[in-house]
């Protein structure tokens, strides 16, 4: 008989330490709702997408190995290679830059409108390379931390698959198959990397992340997103692809990256900004 009760006793110990297995197991989310989405989408639209959490567990992803055409997404890597140099002494943030005609570059921006010895401090600098995505801002500071220390750290962080291979609006080098590639998996965790401090400095993590809550292209991800909610993000779009990466703080605060290939600019933007909505619904619900 005391031995049955001894059984019994392990019997109910071992079920109460289980139930809160059970409880977090009930808690993953679902993304049925998404699977549909994806499901209705044209056979020639490609679709690749990582969501998971501020710690790295995956959710739900697609193709988020895959290589695909940056874009301007390829600006969150230079901006964290900007801060580690900062961090070595080797670029001051307050430095004075002086604009030069050579430096101007078409595409997305502002700083090619301004006038020649235009004076700025290279921290407004990138400041402009990330909230407009500027292309002279990050032409300059891709010639002053040179390409292969920008890749050379990225490999260091292990993700190999972020590589800048051109400055930006090299059509030349593009005909010649020469383009810059994240992939949703990596792009995810520098972001989460610049999140949880891991890069630079505390302090330079937080202004790079006040770079990317300040991003005014809003036609993505936050597209249909409640404006109270804050997005830390960096969008990139091409003739051939149209992506967003980010974090979002919703209810869980999710990171999540999308790229969009083989349809319209327009309908990619919608696609990115649906996908975004139909994940911040599922994060946003209250525990």
């Amino acid at each position: 008989m005391p031995e049955t009760l001894f059984l019994m006793r392990q019997l109910i110990f071992l079920c109460f330490m289980l139930l809160p297995c059970v409880s977090i197991a009930q808690k993953r989310p679902s993304f049925s709702s998404l699977e549909t989405y994806l499901a209705q989408l044209s056979p020639t639209t490609i679709v690749n997408f990582q969501v998971e959490s501020l710690t790295g567990e995956i959710y739900f992803s697609k193709g988020p190995a895959e290589s695909v055409p940056s874009a301007s997404i390829i600006k969150i890597p230079i901006l964290v290679e900007l801060m580690e140099q900062v961090k070595a002494g080797k670029v001051d943030l307050d430095e004075t830059y002086t604009l030069v005609t050579a430096d101007k570059t078409g595409g997305s921006g502002v700083m090619a409108s301004y006038p020649d010895g235009q004076q700025m401090s290279l921290k407004e600098v990138a400041r402009l390379m990330m909230i407009a995505s500027d292309n002279t801002a990050t032409n300059i500071f891709i010639r002053k931390l040179g390409r292969e220390k920008i890749n050379d750290r990225m490999k260091f962080f292990g993700l190999a698959s972020l590589q800048l291979n051109r400055v930006m609006m090299d059509t030349a080098a593009v005909a010649r198959g020469i383009d810059n590639y994240v992939t949703a998996r990596d792009i995810n965790a520098l972001l989460r990397l610049i999140y949880g401090h891991k890069v630079a400095t505390p302090a330079l993590c937080e202004q790079m992340m006040e770079f990317l809550f300040e991003n005014r292209d809003t036609v993505t991800l936050p597209r249909l997103i409640p404006k109270t909610i804050k997005i830390a993000h960096k969008t990139g779009g091409l003739t051939y692809v149209r992506g967003d990466a980010g974090i979002v703080f919703a209810a869980t605060p999710f990171v999540i990256s999308v790229f969009v290939r083989g349809t319209p600019e327009k309908d990619a933007e919608k696609m990115i900004g649906e996908i975004g909505e139909i994940c911040f619904n599922i994060f946003n619900k209250k525990n």
